[in-house]
């Protein structure tokens, strides 16, 4: 049986977006891309929070509890800390290492991220709002792992799904993730129809008339 990972990585986030929104359903995120080109993602969410260090240290490297949480091809879900001096790193080289040696399926950061060519050469698929040289040493600490998150207004909790590409992100709630999925790949089925009418010699008018745009009327 497909697992809804493999399903996912079957769409792209524009379609389980529209699915969303014909459901009246929230999830979708913008600016959040990959740190490599092509780099696209898949997967259950294991959550981790992060705020200002404030003259604080941790106890362990943040984003270290994350992966050892997390399960092969489960992805990796930042909320950032805000307000901090500069805009510093919550993921680097060593933690993406230890993330592939794990198989996990990539990480969503809603900040920033480091060491990128590092991180493409092991093939970890990260998505991040920007790059930077940025430590987060003496400027952010791990607060929280497998806690609610908010990610670009979207609240996300562990368990949920997510699916990330170069559009951007999408959060799927556990509950609500077979429907989404079925909605989703039925909006791909109507869209091959459409792509095949248009190679057929269909006016573009006429294929992408009415019925496209009612499409998430169901």
């Amino acid at each position: 049986m497909t697992s809804i990972r493999e399903r996912l990585l079957a769409l792209d986030t524009c379609v389980l977006s529209d699915a969303l929104d014909a459901l009246g359903r929230t999830g979708a995120v913008a600016g959040i891309l990959p740190v490599w080109e092509g780099a696209r993602l898949a997967g259950r969410v294991v959550t981790m929070r992060t705020v200002p260090a404030d003259g604080r240290r941790s106890r362990s490297h943040l984003g270290t509890a994350a992966i050892e949480r997390a399960v092969d091809g489960e992805v990796v879900v930042v909320q950032q800390a805000v307000d901090i001096p500069y805009r510093s790193a919550t993921w680097g080289g060593l933690l993406a290492r230890a993330a592939t040696l794990k198989r996990l399926g990539g990480v969503v950061i809603d900040g920033a991220c480091r060491d990128v060519d590092e991180i493409r050469g092991l093939g970890l698929p990260v998505s991040a709002r920007e790059a930077t040289p940025f430590t987060a040493r003496g400027r952010i600490v791990e607060d929280a792992v497998g806690v609610p998150v908010k990610i670009g207004g979207v609240r996300v909790a562990e368990g949920d799904y997510v699916l990330a590409d170069g559009s951007g992100v999408v959060f799927v709630r556990a509950d609500e993730v077979e429907g989404v999925l079925a909605a989703a790949e039925r909006l791909v089925a109507r869209e091959a129809l459409m792509a095949e009418d248009l190679r057929a010699g269909g006016q573009p008018s006429e294929v992408l008339g009415k019925d496209y745009e009612e499409m998430l009327n169901g």
